[in-house]
């Protein structure tokens, strides 16, 4: 119940993002054309937006012939986990990460990239799909594929917005600098609404993943050894679409500066030191 009345509030808050833009470029007709743009926006992500992630990093589905070690290894998670078998996905990337999608547990898919099968012991890998698969359990990959929507829809919206400022709701020329500013703060207000829910979900979701594969120590092991490969191989796909990062099990994205600030997920550190402290129960 509370991550449906997750999803509500960030489709609600990324609605009236949406009307908003559209009031700096037509008014009050432009918030109304926004409003049914948003809900149209809204049905994508949830019935598609899986589909787009995983055409967006080239995902190609494995099967048991194809890749048997590691579809066997998410097939044994899924039932210690009491969920049904997701489709399994493996991208051609060097880096080590690796991302769960799809509406609900019955309509789920984990990916991996070939980076993180090299990277990993077979028992971090282990460590890591059950984390993923604690956000199919928790139907947090819902709240993941509508944000990334969303929030690319958001930027460039209000990158038209910037250029077409269009007519206040009295039909008077709108100022430009108003165009502006909602170019500039929308895309940031959105990245914003996924910080919120996006933190605890990751803590929520290594204590579930420690839970299903029972070796918390291994997903530690598998945080400390992502965090410090991806600091010098780039996830290219995410470069080009960043409004994905929040969904992997590490954000390529959070380096140090400003885009340390804007990280959707918690510190390494903090997630580490949390495991352990589960190991010493």
């Amino acid at each position: 119940m509370f991550n449906l009345m997750k999803t509500a509030i960030l489709m609600a808050a990324i609605t009236a993002l949406f009307m908003v833009i559209g009031s700096v470029i037509g008014g009050q007709q432009g918030m109304m054309l926004a409003l049914v743009f948003a809900l149209a926006m809204n049905f994508f992500s949830y019935w598609f937006s899986d589909k787009l992630v995983l055409k967006m990093y080239n995902a190609q589905e494995v099967d048991e012939r194809s890749a048997p070690q590691f579809y066997r290894m998410v097939q044994e998670l899924a039932q210690r986990a009491q969920l049904p078998m997701p489709k399994v996905y493996l991208i051609q990337e060097d880096a080590p990460n690796a991302f769960a999608t799809g509406r609900n547990p019955a309509n789920a898919a984990v990916a991996a990239t070939t980076g993180i099968l090299r990277v990993l012991s077979e028992r971090e890998l282990r460590g890591v799909m059950a984390h993923e698969l604690a956000h199919v359990k928790h139907r947090d990959i819902l709240i993941s594929t509508i944000s990334a929507t969303m929030a690319g829809a958001i930027s460039a919206l209000a990158n038209f917005a910037m250029f077409f400022s269009g007519r206040d709701s009295e039909g008077r020329p709108a100022n430009p600098l108003v165009g502006l500013l909602v170019a500039l703060l929308a895309p940031i207000a959105a990245s914003l609404i996924q910080m919120a829910i996006s933190r605890a979900r990751e803590f929520e979701a290594d204590r579930g993943g420690a839970e299903i594969s029972g070796d918390p120590q291994a997903l530690a092991a598998a945080l400390d050894k992502i965090h410090r490969y991806a600091q010098g191989i780039p996830l290219e796909t995410t470069e080009r679409h960043p409004e994905t990062a929040q969904m992997m099990i590490m954000n390529p994205l959070s380096g140090g500066g400003l885009r340390g600030l804007f990280s959707t997920h918690p510190s390494t550190e903090e997630r580490i030191a949390r495991l352990m402290a589960m190991v010493r129960r």
